[in-house]
């Protein structure tokens, strides 16, 4: 219990991290280019957190995964996410996966744009609670 208190405090963090580039407006600081790294990076720092915390959480109840995709699935079929969060899930792990590999600042803005986007930070929000009870 003890390694899931620990991921879910890191995953709150990130979380917390995540919510401050979304809700100042760094723009106004930061040329683009910057501003969208720092974008990106919160958001990997968020979904590697949540992927650990996930692991943890299905390893209290029992069950083991070892990758995100494995994991996102177990939470599924625990009932803790329903059909449509995890085409949501889906989407983060494609999401990430580019991210490793973009090379080209427009492909890292529209990723960047739709990461920002609210459906993807009320799911992260709904999964702290969620996880959490």
């Amino acid at each position: 219990m003890e390694k899931f208190r620990r991921a879910y405090g890191a995953f709150e963090k990130a979380f917390r991290r995540f919510e401050e580039v979304r809700s100042q407006n760094l723009m106004s600081f930061f040329r683009e280019e910057f501003y969208t790294e720092i974008v990106v990076k919160r958001f990997e720092y968020l979904y590697e957190a949540l992927w650990k915390t996930v692991k943890e959480f299905l390893r209290v109840r029992g069950i083991e995964c070892y990758s995100p995709k494995s994991c996102f699935s177990e939470l599924l079929k625990e009932g803790v996410v329903s059909y449509l969060e995890e085409e949501l899930l889906s989407e983060l792990i494609y999401i990430r996966n580019r991210l490793v590999h973009v090379y080209e600042e427009e492909t890292a803005k529209m990723l960047r744009d739709r990461i920002l986007q609210e459906d993807i930070y009320m799911f992260f929000k709904e999964l702290l609670v969620k996880l959490k009870t």
